[in-house]
């Protein structure tokens, strides 16, 4: 009997033993709870070395330093700047609004929401252009949050007060919400002095330009300031406080951003709401204005969407709105809402995945934000073609695993 006892107490070790292996071998083998994610505090901004996110610090720097060596070869001064950008081909180019020289080739690049690379002047308050564009849309959708616009399906025109005009012309009464954000308006008119043919005109000849052929709202694909800047003043219209207001009170402090930045209108863009004098913002810097802002205030803005809308315990931007904006409209698949550029089927950069979007401005001024690598980039006066997916590429080329 001993000897059987002992057999059979070796056999019992033995099938413990193995239990146990498997079970360190389950354990090892499930997915681990990802730790909570890092929001940045408001007056600093932890860093973390390459290798602590996941990422070469030889390749990275690569990136970092194509960057800075693919900065726009346009000159710094503005007013030159503006002139050969857009004067060249554009009547009626003279600025309206504020402008600044701008800085040299600069930004910052984060990974798990830490920073991970940083060249140029990251701090510097620079001109952003038509990043302007997606602070707009934002502050349009923190107003369909809150019911303001019940749906982005719904008419302008029956948002506007009595004595506002924006849309009685009868083109212009059949615009909706979703066509101004996805730059299919087709607006037809004159708002600040600029004429809706101004910017980026159609026609063989200048006399084509005021006759150009109209196109049914939300049909036809038209990147315009114009019609922008009509959004502009029908969000005002609606939130019947400044946009700059909203913005720094609903998003801008929320996320911790700086003092610095400012969000200008043109020097005529001022009107009377409730018996007060209120400046509408544009959408971008074509003329003057838009949106002066430093690179480390573009990242923390880029991280909030990259973040799904959320900033600590705070839902600040819908979900529904963000999925909303990652979608194409019909009449052009590579744009959500305005100035969120999509990357469809990988066409406008091929080494990013196809979920990653970009908030683009001349200069180019770029937020790079992707949710598959957790990454957000900010990218500024960086020369047009090929070198921003050249460096997408470079940067995701240096990704080695998760990281911390």
């Amino acid at each position: 009997m001993k000897p059987r006892l002992a057999a059979l107490t070796a056999i019992c070790v033995t099938l413990a033993t193995m239990e146990a292996a498997f079970a360190r071998k389950a354990i090892a083998a499930r997915p681990q709870q990802s730790a909570a994610p890092y929001f940045p505090e408001r007056m600093g901004w932890q860093h973390r070395r390459p290798e602590e996110a996941g990422m070469d610090a030889a390749k990275l720097d690569d990136a970092r330093k194509f960057a800075m060596a693919s900065e726009n070869s346009a000159s710094r001064n503005m007013q030159i700047f503006l002139a050969t950008t857009f004067g060249a081909h554009e009547p009626l180019d003279t600025p309206i609004g504020p402008i600044q020289d701008r800085g040299p080739a600069s930004g910052l690049i984060t990974r798990h929401g830490y920073i991970v690379a940083e060249w140029g002047e990251p701090g510097r308050v620079d001109m952003t252009f038509s990043v302007t564009k997606t602070f707009l849309t934002t502050v349009i959708g923190l107003a369909w949050q809150r019911g303001l616009i019940r749906d982005v399906n719904d008419y302008a025109r029956d948002y506007m007060p009595a004595d506002v005009d924006l849309f009685e012309a009868p083109h212009n009464q059949k615009i909706k919400w979703d066509d101004l954000l996805r730059q299919t308006s087709d607006w037809q008119g004159s708002l600040w002095g600029k004429p809706d043919w101004v910017d980026r005109p159609e026609g063989a000849t200048p006399a084509d330009w005021p006759n150009r052929k109209l196109w049914d709202p939300g049909t036809h694909y038209k990147y315009n300031d114009v019609r922008v800047n009509v959004m502009a003043l029908a969000a005002l219209e609606v939130w019947r406080r400044p946009l700059q207001q909203v913005l720094r009170e609903e998003v801008m402090e929320r996320i911790g951003a700086s003092s610095t930045w400012r969000w200008y209108g043109y020097d005529n863009s001022w009107v009377e709401i409730d018996g007060q004098k209120m400046q509408s913002v544009t959408g971008g810097g074509h003329w003057g204005g838009g949106m002066f802002i430093n690179a480390y205030d573009m990242a923390r803005f880029g991280y909030l969407f990259l973040r799904g809308g959320v900033w600590g315990a705070n839902r600040i931007i819908s979900e529904k709105w963000i999925a909303m904006a990652r979608t194409p409209g019909p009449a052009n698949q590579e744009y959500g809402f305005a100035n969120w550029f999509l990357n469809t089927n990988r066409k406008a950069w091929p080494a990013a995945p196809a979920s990653a979007v970009c908030f683009e401005g001349n200069g180019a001024n770029i937020i790079y934000i992707d949710t598959e690598n957790d990454i957000v980039a900010v990218v500024r006066w960086i020369r047009g073609g090929t070198a921003l997916n050249d460096f997408i590429g470079k940067m995701l080329g240096s990704i080695t695993g998760a990281g911390n």
